[in-house]
């Protein structure tokens, strides 16, 4: 059964919270643009099938997308690909019939497989699962207008692998990332309180991503920056795979109580317009 926290234990959770992000250490987020950001944004296709090779060749080796059906590859609003094609991607992968008690060729019907490793964390909602924005507008004009930076976080954690800082010890264990903010910092890299006087922290995980990793069919640019877009724009469709639809019912609604607000008002006006001119002639 949850429970309803007092406000000073609230204060306390609070304060908590913010405590471990200073002594993990604030990332590097950047503030990228994408097409879908905004209440009248959409989703670029060419985008989106960029990012799914990526998503194919890189990281499908070790995560998975395991609340996302394959057969929605070929849904308008996202990748959009034709039927043929989506039944040729998925024999790509084999997924456990459990009818057969055995692996088989994977259907337009079944999902993308879960992660191969136990420690590579599935990515199917991870767009949305990570915010990028903090501060005071992260609830209020960064969520209209952005979202809550979600993918912005992801492509920052791609091209966020640098050189560690002069503070920290050669033989540290994983590899530095400005924007990453959950690993280990060494004792070198904290003041005499235990904060991080550094931004990000250290991951385990390689950098998965360089320049010319991918190679695409259109000759489209695939530096560093532009496949990371390319994969976190795919990854927030798959976590918001609905979103131009919410965004065009969103619209609807409000195109609609404006014109009943209008109308109400008229009405409204129509109504009390004798009452208010028989009170003046009173007068």
């Amino acid at each position: 059964m949850l429970k309803k926290l007092s406000l000073s234990a609230a204060l306390t959770l609070g304060l908590s919270a913010t405590a471990a992000l200073a002594a993990g250490g604030a990332g590097h987020v950047e503030d990228y643009d994408f097409s879908f950001e905004g209440p009248f944004g959409t989703f670029d296709q060419n985008q989106l099938q960029r990012g799914l090779k990526v998503y194919t060749e890189v990281c499908a080796a070790c995560h998975g997308l395991k609340f996302v059906p394959i057969r929605t590859l070929g849904d308008a609003g996202g990748p959009d690909l034709p039927a043929d094609q989506v039944r040729e991607y998925a024999k790509l992968y084999e997924v456990y019939d459990e009818e057969l008690e055995d692996f088989r060729e994977a259907k337009p019907v079944d999902h993308f497989p879960e992660s191969a490793l136990e420690n590579a964390p599935d990515l199917s909602l991870m767009a949305k699962a990570r915010a990028g924005f903090h501060g005071p507008y992260g609830l209020g004009i960064n969520q209209l207008m952005k979202g809550m930076g979600g993918p912005e976080y992801i492509a920052s954690l791609m091209t966020g692998y640098v050189d560690p800082p002069a503070c920290a010890p050669d033989d540290f264990d994983g590899y530095y990332n400005r924007a990453f903010t959950a690993g280990g910092i060494p004792a070198e890299c904290k003041d005499e309180n235990g904060y991080s006087k550094i931004e990000g922290s250290w991951i385990g995980m390689a950098p998965p991503l360089d320049d010319g990793y991918v190679e695409f069919d259109d000759g489209h640019e695939n530096d560093l920056e532009n496949l990371s877009k390319d994969v976190s724009a795919f990854l927030m469709w798959t976590a918001e795979p609905k979103m131009m639809a919410r965004k065009q019912a969103g619209l609807t609604g409000v195109l609609f109580l404006t014109v009943l607000a209008v109308l109400l008002y008229l009405a409204n006006k129509r109504l009390w317009a004798p009452i208010k001119q028989r009170a003046k002639d009173e007068e």
